[in-house]
């Protein structure tokens, strides 16, 4: 019974959204728009309390959201952490053992609507005022991304470069926003009519055309040393964006993984990190 909810409750939403459409395209944009945002995991649970709640660092306040930062204090450069989509600061918890053990300062935070953080939706122009917030308050030397925070990351580049930020990493990252919106459009079914409307939603709200965001454009004025990690055979963003990423960002390094899933929370991958900062 579940999975056929899973499957109609969709296909709902779309067919809401094509009548609404007809009717208040803008309306119903903003409507489909806030359904994409909405966030249904990445709070705490229970078995990562202990983690987190021991490092616990400072509140901050970004676009009207109370945002949870955390610290493994260290005597070596700072490592800025931005976790993804449905996720929190504890899926970092591999990577932080070695970072701490290398000496680290560590510094990570729950995106909004995510592990301790206010709200209930997220969007990457919101996730990049964060971002950029974070980089402006700690001003790490080394920055990583995962999935949408890899975006993220990305893309504040692109709209705020800062010359202390000497490396970036970049997990299991998407690219192409337009990739994204088409495979939510086949999730629910709904027509080209609506499509057009989020396209002029987007546009009127953030100054871009879903076709214009693009992190392998986006990279293609990245002068920081990048490493990049993506798995062949990853279910949930696909490899070839980080294939373009890789092209356009010159001083980048692909590091091409069959089996790691899309999480890369394995020994190895975190090893590879640890050298590229230390190089």
């Amino acid at each position: 019974m579940k999975k056929l909810l899973t499957k109609i409750v969709p296909l709902i939403y779309g067919q809401f959204f094509n009548l609404y459409a007809f009717f208040a395209p803008q309306k119903a944009a903003h409507s489909a728009f806030t359904l994409f945002c909405k966030i249904r995991k990445g709070r705490v649970l229970p078995q990562q309390e202990s983690f987190l709640e021991t490092a616990k660092f400072d509140i901050e306040e970004v676009s009207g959201h109370k945002l949870q930062s955390y610290r493994w204090e260290g005597r070596r450069e700072t490592v800025l952490l931005v976790h993804g989509w449905e996720s929190n600061a504890f899926r970092w918890r591999n990577l932080i053992k070695k970072l701490k053990e290398a000496d680290f300062n560590v510094i990570a935070f729950d995106a909004p609507a995510h592990g301790y953080s206010s709200g209930k939706l997220l969007y990457v122009p919101l996730y990049e005022e964060t971002v950029h917030h974070m980089v402006k308050k700690y001003d790490p030397k080394f920055i990583i991304g995962h999935s949408v925070g890899g975006m993220t990351l990305i893309y504040n580049e692109y709209k705020n470069p800062n010359p202390q930020v000497e490396k970036m990493v970049i997990i299991g990252a998407p690219s192409e926003f337009h990739e994204i919106m088409e495979h939510y459009q086949d999730l629910l079914k709904f027509n080209n009519r609506v499509m057009q409307a989020l396209d002029d939603y987007v546009f009127n709200r953030f100054g871009f055309r879903i076709h214009d965001f693009s992190a392998s454009k986006y990279a293609e004025s990245n002068k920081k040393k990048g490493l990049i990690f993506h798995d062949r055979f990853d279910a949930i963003a696909p490899y070839h964006a980080s294939v373009a990423v890789h092209k356009k960002w010159k001083n980048s390094e692909l590091v091409t993984t069959e089996g790691l899933g899309h999480s890369m929370h394995q020994e190895q991958v975190n090893e590879q990190i640890i050298s590229f900062l230390e190089a």
